[in-house]
Parts: C-alpha cells; structure tokens; sequence
C-alpha cells in the first residue's frame, strides 16, 4: 500500500505502518520535551505509546488470523495514528464466522491484559494500582489492554462489538435487518454520548469535547456502515486505539 512503511509479516501476512503514525510518534515525543518532561520520561512515554499499537497490531493479527481458519484472505494490515486495519478480501456469509471474527481482535487484548496481570504478579508490581506516567510499563499495558477490549465491544459500528451485535442478531433475522438494527443501536448510543458530553453529568461535570467527537464519529460511521452493500467485495476490520 502507497504511503506504508513495512513492518514485516506474520502467518503470511503482511504488515506496515502508515507514514502518519511515525509523524505522530515523533510530535508525540517534541511536545514531551516541549512541554518541559525530562528526556527519560519522554522516552518512557514514547516506548509505552509504541507498545501500544504493538498491541493495536496484534488485535488486528487477531482479526486475520480467525478469517484465515475461514478460508478469508487478509490483504494487509496497516497500523494508523487512530487504530489499526485488517484488510479482509471478503467476509463470511455465515454470521457464525463473522461472530468468530470480529470477536478475535478483542479476546487478543484480553490474554495480552492476562498475560501482562501474570508479568506483573511475578516482578512484584501491583495490578491494581491507577494507570499512570510513573506505572510499570506491564501494569499500563495491563489496563491500556483491558481499556482496548472494553472500547471495541461497543455494540457500535465500525467497532468490533457492532459486527457482534449484527452477527448475533443475523442468526435470528435476515442479515439486511441485523444491520439495520445494528445501526439504530449505535446512533441510538451515539446521541446518548453526546448528552453526556455537553449536559453536566456526574461521570461528567463539564463539557467533554472527546466524547462529543466519539458520538459524532459512531453516529455517521453507524449510517455509513448501513448504506454499504450487504457483502461488499473487500472489507476492512477498523479499530480505534486510545478506538
């Protein structure tokens, strides 16, 4: 793909990271110093962020590799400033298969956050501490893992939980009518975030620009999402990092 920097392959797939997320990782680190971080903290930081989207990448791994169990070809994987793409050259027509493959990116990130629990038990770090610049870097991907998990099953579309949500429903009702459902739930939840962002709420007690964004972002992804063809020829597994 034009614009990629090649990160290598695995399982016979081919991974790259767009030229915007070196772009990104290099301003994240001049705004670090900027703002007055010391050189090690700035490091730390970038390194954390870096791992981060290892994680995004195995998610996306994840993805490609349940639609090879299927016989689905994964065109690529590309790494962006916002998430990750698995390029899958079609989708199943069985919702049983699809279920599999949307669910994989997640349950990666929950053996990731297993795994990381493990490393942080064993090197006498405390789990359960609050996620900070001064964790240990196996408890932030600990909860930066559970926080990726969480996020991407939102029964929302484009996010795992919405292709969930529409394979689970398309076992009981026409595939058309699951993704019509699909869609209402997401924008139904989508003006719901957007409430909370700009109405003062506990969680919430100021306005929440994020939020308002997010809720914008799912509600015309939602309504994108229901105007493409029922099978469209090549599809792509997005997810959002920090979706």
């Amino acid at each position: 793909m034009r614009g990629t920097i090649p990160l290598g392959a695995a399982a016979g797939i081919k991974a790259s990271a767009h030229w915007s997320l070196i772009v990104f990782l290099i301003g994240l680190f001049g705004v670090l110093l900027w703002q007055g971080a010391d050189l090690l903290l700035a490091l730390r930081s970038l390194l954390l962020t870096g791992l981060l989207f290892f994680c995004v990448l195995c998610h996306e791994f994840g993805h490609a590799v349940a639609a090879q169990a299927f016989g689905v070809r994964t065109l690529d994987v590309t790494l962006y400033p916002v998430g990750g793409i698995a390029r899958l050259e079609s989708m199943p027509s069985v919702p049983r298969q699809e279920l599999v493959i949307a669910a994989a990116g997640p349950l990666v990130n929950l053996l990731l956050a297993m795994g990381f629990f493990v490393w942080s038990l064993v090197n006498g770090y405390n789990p359960g501490s609050s996620i900070s610049v001064q964790s240990p870097l196996p408890v932030s991907l600990l909860w930066l893992n559970l926080a990726l998990a969480a996020f991407n099953l939102l029964p929302v579309f484009p996010m795992d939980g919405g292709r969930v949500l529409r394979a689970l429903l398309a076992m009981r009702m026409s595939y058309q009518m699951a993704t019509r459902v699909t869609v209402w739930t997401a924008q139904v939840l989508a003006v719901g975030f957007a409430v909370i962002a700009i109405v003062p709420v506990p969680l919430f007690r100021s306005f929440n620009p994020v939020l308002l964004f997010i809720a914008i972002f799912v509600f015309f992804a939602a309504r994108q999402e229901g105007n493409q063809n029922p099978r469209p020829p090549v599809r792509n597994v997005s997810d959002t990092p920090v979706d």
